[in-house]
């Protein structure tokens, strides 16, 4: 199978998985399972490929639905199983981030042929099913964490762009890709990786301001 076709399924499956890790985490039942696993494993996507201009992916190719429903399935039956589902939700995540930093960052430069296209691209496909299945879960934005997490997306699709202007094959590209990623929000988990945050005035709430 052609290793990007791989890394593209891969990371719909894992993204899916973070989605009915969510709704388990809120005991919802199954059809909330499958449209928060949905919502999370092609959202990235869609709006990558909206924002491109060209068909979206799962239209023409049903097999990324059918995995989030299979995958929702899944883990409706055994999430119970896992002990921390917040730790897994968060891990899981970061393989997503990886591999959707990769594939949004191919398809960016493919369609389009601009560097620049093909970082936003990558960085969107990473971080957009992800946020929404944070503000349909009501659980805490990945965004609003002190770890790095859009900069990890933000390198991944940096690197694929930097190793096809090198000529690199793209199945290598992509790899390359998702290992900066993956070791750059894995590393933000274990070691506690942050920016520097802002640290002027916090803002008032609306009703105190005069």
């Amino acid at each position: 199978m052609n290793p990007l076709l791989l890394l593209d399924y891969a990371g719909v499956a894992v993204f899916a998985a973070t989605g009915a890790l969510a709704a388990s985490r809120k005991q919802l039942d199954i059809v909330g399972f499958l449209f928060l696993a949905s919502i999370t494993g092609i959202g990235g996507g869609t709006l990558r490929d909206l924002i491109l201009n060209i068909p979206v992916f799962w239209i023409g190719n049903t097999v990324y639905v059918l995995i989030c429903v299979a995958v929702a399935a899944f883990v409706f039956f055994t999430a119970h199983l896992v002990g921390s589902r917040w730790k897994w939700l968060l891990w899981l995540d970061a393989v997503g981030v990886a591999a959707f930093a990769a594939m949004g960052a191919a398809k960016g430069m493919t369609i389009t042929g601009s560097p620049v296209v093909g970082i936003i691209t990558g960085m969107l496909t990473a971080t957009f099913g992800g946020i929404l299945r944070d503000i349909v879960a009501q659980e805490p934005s990945v965004l609003l964490r002190p770890e790095i997490y859009i900069t990890a997306a933000g390198a991944g699709a940096a690197t694929y762009v930097v190793a096809d202007s090198l000529l690199a094959a793209p199945g290598v590209s992509a790899i390359m890709a998702f290992v900066v990623a993956l070791a750059v929000r894995g590393g933000a988990l274990w070691f506690g990786w942050t920016l520097q945050p802002y640290r002027g005035r916090p803002g008032r709430r609306p009703e105190d301001i005069p």
